[in-house]
C-alpha cells in the first residue's frame, strides 16, 4: 500500500479545540483510517473536548450545590464529565487505537483488532 499524503488525510473538524484537532491530524496521519473510524474518532474527540469543559466548569464552581431544599447535589457538570470519559474510552477501544505506532515514518498501519475471540 503507499504512503498516504498529507492532501488525503480528513481534516480536523474546526468545532474542536486546537490540542483536540492536533490530536485528531495525529491519529490521522500514524493510522490508515476507512470512513467510519474517521467519524468514531471525531466523536471520541467531541467527546474529550466536552469532558474538558465539564472540568473547566467543575473547576470554577465546584462539585456541588445546594438546593432549594438546603441539601447538597452533584453539579450537572460532573455526570457530564463522567459521561463524556466513558463514551472516550469506549470509542477509543472501538477504534483500537491503543496499538504501536509505526516503525517506520512512511507507512501507516492498519488497524487490528486486540479483541480475543475466545
Amino acid at each position: 500500500m503507499a504512503p498516504r499524503k498529507p492532501g488525503d488525510l480528513p481534516k480536523p473538524p474546526t468545532h474542536l479545540k486546537p490540542a483536540t484537532r492536533r490530536w485528531f491530524a495525529d491519529v490521522c496521519s500514524l493510522y490508515e483510517l476507512e470512513q467510519h473510524h474517521v467519524r468514531l474518532l471525531t466523536l471520541a474527540a467531541e467527546a474529550w473536548d466536552r469532558c474538558q469543559a465539564a472540568r473547566e466548569a467543575i473547576s470554577e464552581d465546584g462539585m456541588t450545590y445546594v438546593d432549594r431544599f438546603k441539601a447538597p447535589r452533584a453539579r450537572p457538570e460532573v455526570a457530564i464529565e463522567r459521561d463524556s470519559r466513558v463514551a472516550f474510552a469506549r470509542l477509543l477501544r472501538e477504534l483500537d487505537l491503543d496499538v504501536e505506532p509505526p516503525a517506520e515514518p512512511s507507512r501507516a498501519p492498519s488497524l487490528i483488532s486486540n479483541r480475543r475471540t475466545t
